[in-house]
């Protein structure tokens, strides 16, 4: 029993120093690596939300287009699309100021 404790032990052992020297490899690779990885998730996952808040404005505004030309009489879509329109813009609005917040805040950070 004693063996099998051990072994499963050292099992652990190996398995931390494969993580230990999977760390100084990132380490390694330096910060600015690992900065240029981050970004571009960030900068998509930004760009498809902004892109996403557009479609449904412009989807809103097509709507209330078409209720105003008599095409459809569907007054409570209509008004639940630009609904949707006001949250998203405010959402926007939002997200830019906890961005700009968080950006003063680092800046005025002391080096």
């Amino acid at each position: 029993m004693k063996m099998i404790e051990t072994n499963g032990l050292m099992a652990m052992r190996q398995d931390i120093i494969a993580q230990n020297d999977a760390l100084q490899k990132a380490a390694s690779a330096g910060v600015t690596d690992a900065a240029t990885h981050i970004q571009p998730a960030f900068g998509a996952a930004m760009t498809a939300a902004f892109n996403e808040i557009n479609d449904v404005q412009h989807a809103a505004g097509d709507m209330t287009q078409d209720y105003t030309m008599g095409k459809t009489t569907d007054i409570a879509g209509v008004m639940m699309a630009r609904q949707k329109s006001s949250l998203g813009f405010e959402l926007t609005l939002q997200v830019r100021n906890k961005l700009l917040k968080a950006y003063q805040d680092v800046m005025s950070m002391p080096v």
